[in-house]
């Protein structure tokens, strides 16, 4: 199984592609992850049994390509996202936004 950068077209196996994911944005229940290939940085959210990839509008994310990932598994934590596939979890933390910028 090889899953994609929609950017350069790279293609990556399960453990490098969710390693490059940082960061958990609770509130939007979205991952962003940047392509270890080209730089290019997506959001996507992970469903169970597959990743959907779509742009934030009006307030939500609309999901407009969806990658099957046969077995895909997600729970949320209060501040992290475990991801697993077969024996393997990675852990993406939820990054805290500070108040620094805030109006």
């Amino acid at each position: 199984m090889l899953i994609p950068c929609f950017a350069c077209e790279s293609r990556f196996r399960p453990d490098e592609y969710f390693r490059a994911c940082h960061d958990y944005h609770r509130g939007m229940d979205l991952v962003a992850w940047t392509c270890p290939r080209c730089g290019n940085r997506d959001e996507l959210r992970v469903l169970p049994g597959e990743l959907g990839f779509g742009y934030p509008r009006h307030g939500r994310f609309d999901v407009s390509d969806r990658v099957r990932v046969p077995g895909l598994r997600r729970r949320r934590q209060d501040l992290r996202l475990d991801i697993s596939l077969d024996e393997e979890v990675w852990r993406v933390p939820t990054r805290l936004r500070g108040l620094v910028g805030a109006h």
